[in-house]
């Protein structure tokens, strides 16, 4: 394994490299690709963190948990809600920041706070020529040329591998509730869910787990919370049985089961993650005939768990969306691909930007077509 100690080391590596590199964080979720493996994990440590200006500054190997527990000793947080895939994907490690920016890892609290690109300030990153490249800094402002803060999220390693991050941090709110509604259909569910998100009631959380149960979830101030949940509830009451649990380890407990997918822990198939129009979602799942569904962002994301070896797109047929394989075994990850194939045109585009930034195509190749 190739682990580079520094930026001007991993530039040389890359510079020197003729073959195929498989680029990794933590190793925590399942990316893996032809060739040498190559890792940032030992680029490790926050290098600026300014609580009053909200902004953190981190190498691409340090550890999520240690960013999160800096922001806690000043009240504050990653509002975007990063994943921990290691119990979903059996695997072991740990979740890197810049691993969390090169997927563009986003949890429940997207649909309110936006993704992690939108958090991100700047980046600094070595391309697939060994050149260490920098863009943004550590204030939103707008960039010439390309928005490459905006590019490498998302880009899974294929543009350039990350060595630093620029993010925005938010703070940590008094408390939190959740609205839990029961004896539901999906497609009622759904309705709940966009009644919840289009009121004025600052939902920052909408989802559905696959034992039935809906959430809604608040967070503030204490008296701003109990008021939201009442006015939820009253509002969410005709759906189905509908109560309100503000115990702060148990709300805790619900969300970092959506986040995290805990329901298909330990099971055996494929997961697939399906993105879609809310609205949609209930039809898109009846085609799959899932194992096991959880409903995320209101009904906008959908996990589905089925049997190993079902083609999941071909069973979706076109729908305004895509569906991404996020865990098989190899056989099933090589027929179909991880990510939904693109239209000609974004293809083309995608493909002249790896041109651009990785010539010889050495970086994660054939990972995003």
């Amino acid at each position: 394994m190739m682990r580079p100690e520094s930026e001007a080391e991993l530039a040389e590596m890359i510079a020197g490299e003729s073959e195929r590199l498989s680029i990794r964080g933590g190793g925590t979720r399942g990316v893996a690709c032809d060739g040498a493996e190559l890792t940032s994990a030992a680029l490790s440590g926050v290098t600026l963190y300014e609580p009053g200006a909200l902004t953190l500054v981190a190498k691409a190997g340090t550890p999520v948990a240690e960013i999160e527990a800096l922001l806690a000793t000043e009240g504050q947080r990653l509002a975007f809600e990063p994943t921990d895939q290691r119990g979903l994907m059996g695997t072991t490690g740990e979740p890197t920041i810049g691993g969390v920016v090169a997927a563009n890892v986003s949890g429940p609290r997207r649909i309110q706070a936006g993704a992690c690109r939108d958090f991100l300030l700047g980046v600094r990153f070595v391309d697939g020529a060994g050149t260490v490249v920098k863009n943004g800094g550590r204030v939103m402002k707008n960039v010439t040329g390309y928005d490459l803060v905006k590019l490498m999220a998302g880009s899974y390693g294929t543009l350039g591998v990350l060595t630093e991050v620029s993010l925005k941090v938010m703070p940590k709110p008094e408390t939190s509730a959740v609205v839990l509604i029961s004896g539901m259909s999906e497609v009622d569910a759904v309705k709940a869910m966009s009644a919840a998100l289009s009121s004025p009631f600052d939902v920052t959380g909408a989802a559905r787990l696959p034992d039935g149960e809906t959430l809604v979830r608040v967070e503030g101030f204490s008296q701003s919370v109990a008021y939201r949940a009442e006015k939820l509830q009253a509002i969410l009451d005709g759906f189905g049985e509908v109560s309100v649990e503000s115990d702060a380890s148990k709300v805790d407990a619900l969300w970092r089961s959506v986040r995290d997918v805990e329901a298909f822990h330990g099971r055996s198939g494929d997961v697939w993650r399906i993105s879609c129009k809310p609205s949609d979602g209930p039809e898109l799942a009846a085609r799959i005939g899932a194992d096991g569904l959880l409903y995320d962002w209101g009904g906008g994301l959908i996990w589905a768990l089925v049997q190993a070896g079902t083609d999941v797109r071909a069973k979706l047929g076109a729908f305004d969306g895509h569906a991404t394989l996020v865990r098989a075994e190899a056989d099933s990850s090589a027929r179909f691909g991880r990510f939904q194939p693109q239209a000609s045109g974004v293809a083309a585009l995608n493909t002249g930007l790896r041109k651009r930034f990785d010539p010889c195509g050495i970086l994660n190749a054939g990972l995003m077509g």
